[in-house]
C-alpha cells in the first residue's frame, strides 16, 4: 500500500494542478497541457469504468454451474408437467369446471373438447388454449381460468435416510428436502448436494448449498462424502 500511495499521488497532484489552470483559464483548448488533461481524463474514466472478470467454474468431470449470483433459475411463470392438478374454472359452466390430473401423456381430459395438451405450458397458456377450443362451437365468449392445485412431486436419492419420491410444497429448499426424507445418513456430503431441474429450456444439472429453493420435478442427489 506504501508503494502505491507514493506513485499515485504525483499523479493527483500534477491533475489537481492542471484542473486549477483549466478552470482559471490559464490554459487554452488547443494547447499541449490541455491535451495531456483530456488523456488523464480518460485514462481515469476508462479505470473506473472497467468490469471485473469472471471465469467458469469446474467441479469434477463434467461443467456444472455452481450457486451464488448463478444459482438455478426457476422460471416464474410456471412450466407444467406430468403429476400436476389442476383446477380448471369455466366461468359460467359448473359442468365444466373441475379439477383435472395431467396424465403420462402429458395432457388433461375435458367433457365436450377431450384431450388438451398440458405439458410445458404455463397455466395462463392452457386456460388460452381451453377457451380457443370451447369457442371452437361450444361456448360463444368463454372465460377460463387454470391454476395449479398440487404440484408435481419431487425426488431425493443419494445418501439420505429415505431416499424417493415425495409431495412438493411450495418454497421448498434442498435442506427441507433433506429433512422430508429423514436427514442425512453418516456417509453424506453436507455442504452441497446437486440438483437436477427440467424446464421448457430441458433439463440442467446445479451443484448447490443446502439453502437453495428447489421446484416440482426436481431430483436431489446427496453425494457420498469422502473421507
Amino acid at each position: 500500500m506504501r508503494v502505491l500511495r507514493a506513485t499515485s499521488l504525483p499523479v493527483l497532484a500534477v491533475l489537481a494542478v492542471l484542473l486549477a489552470l483549466a478552470l482559471s483559464g490559464c490554459v487554452h483548448t488547443d494547447s499541449p497541457v490541455a491535451a495531456a488533461l483530456g488523456a488523464l481524463r480518460k485514462s481515469f474514466a476508462t479505470a473506473s469504468l472497467r468490469a471485473p472478470e469472471f471465469s467458469a467454474a469446474y467441479m469434477g468431470p463434467q461443467m456444472v454451474a455452481v450457486a451464488g449470483p448463478n444459482s438455478p433459475a426457476y422460471d416464474s411463470a410456471y412450466h407444467l408437467d406430468a403429476g400436476d392438478r389442476l383446477r380448471v374454472v369455466i366461468y359460467g359452466q359448473e359442468g365444466l369446471t373441475n379439477t383435472y390430473a395431467i396424465d403420462a401423456g402429458g395432457s388433461i381430459t375435458m367433457p365436450l373438447i377431450g384431450r388438451v395438451p398440458a405439458r410445458g405450458r404455463t397455466p395462463a397458456g392452457l386456460a388460452g388454449d381451453i377457451a380457443a377450443k370451447l369457442r371452437n362451437g361450444y361456448i360463444r365468449e368463454p372465460s377460463v381460468a387454470v391454476e395449479v392445485e398440487t404440484y408435481r412431486p419431487f425426488f431425493i436419492l443419494g445418501e439420505v435416510a429415505a431416499p424417493g419420491q415425495y409431495p412438493y410444497v411450495p418454497n421448498m429448499t434442498v435442506e427441507s428436502a433433506v429433512a422430508i426424507a429423514g436427514g442425512f445418513s453418516p456417509r453424506a456430503q453436507r455442504d452441497t448436494v446437486t440438483v437436477t431441474h427440467t424446464d421448457g429450456a430441458g433439463a440442467a444439472r446445479f451443484v448447490v448449498p443446502l439453502g437453495t429453493p428447489i421446484g416440482p420435478g426436481d431430483t436431489v442427489q446427496v453425494g457420498e462424502r469422502w473421507f
